[in-house]
């Protein structure tokens, strides 16, 4: 009897947490010109959470852009300032080449990034992108600029929750909160006896390296199906 109960609202856990978070990115598909969006959390450590995705393809940008440590997202978050990619040309971009070069393949034409604040405080990324090339006007990147103030407080509040609500990581919207990512990271430190950073730098240059993505790789570490200290300088 117990155990049904948990199992429904566990279910119903799930529903009411789609809910949220579609109430989070859909007013910036509603309201401009875009096609999908992201959006992510970074705590006081830098660690980033990524709390929900629109779709496929806005998760993915978000996911290489992780994955490589480059991109507008990244750009955006150090700068505090919108990164405006009206069109990805031929010519690679110098600011991010490994992510332009990885974007090529995938049906993206624009890619728009805001930084999120919460007084004077960085607390986030919104990313936007357009299947099709096209320039954010004044008008647009106002109302870009004020949903993102509009939706920091419940983002955040979104990622203090799903620390602690693993059902949240199986909504199909809510790319997983990356805590394997950081547990792995947590033991590659302990196997190589290095620092976090460069835990993390060893854990991403080895997905780079093996054409994985981060989390995979993290999941094999997490359930010791890999050791980095067994692997070869």
């Amino acid at each position: 009897m117990s155990d049904e109960r948990a199992a429904s609202t566990g279910r119903g856990d799930r529903g009411d947490s789609g809910r949220r978070l579609s109430g989070l990115y859909a007013p910036f598909i509603e309201q401009l010109d875009i096609t999908g969006v992201s959006i992510s959390v970074f705590d006081d450590a830098g660690r980033q959470s990524t709390i929900c995705a629109s779709d496929d393809l806005a998760a993915r940008l978000d996911e290489l852009q992780f994955e490589l440590g480059e991109g507008p997202h990244w750009h955006a978050l150090r700068t505090g300032e919108p990164v405006l990619v009206a069109a990805l040309t031929n010519e690679p971009d110098a600011n991010w080449p490994i992510f332009d070069a990885a974007v090529r393949d995938l049906p993206v034409g624009a890619i728009y990034a805001f930084p999120m604040f919460m007084g004077a405080v960085t607390v986030g990324v919104i990313d936007l992108y357009r299947s099709n090339p096209g320039v954010m006007d004044a008008r647009d990147i106002t109302l870009a600029t004020t949903l993102t103030h509009r939706v920091a407080r419940g983002a955040v509040q979104e990622a203090l929750h799903s620390a602690t609500d693993d059902s949240i990581v199986d909504v199909p919207s809510a790319p997983a909160m990356r805590r394997e990512v950081h547990q792995a990271t947590g033991m590659i430190l302990v196997q190589l006896g290095i620092t976090a950073t460069e835990a993390f730098h060893r854990l991403r240059a080895y997905a780079y390296a093996n054409d994985r993505a981060v989390q995979e790789v993290a999941r094999d570490v997490v359930t010791r199906r890999l050791d980095f200290s067994d692997l070869p300088e």
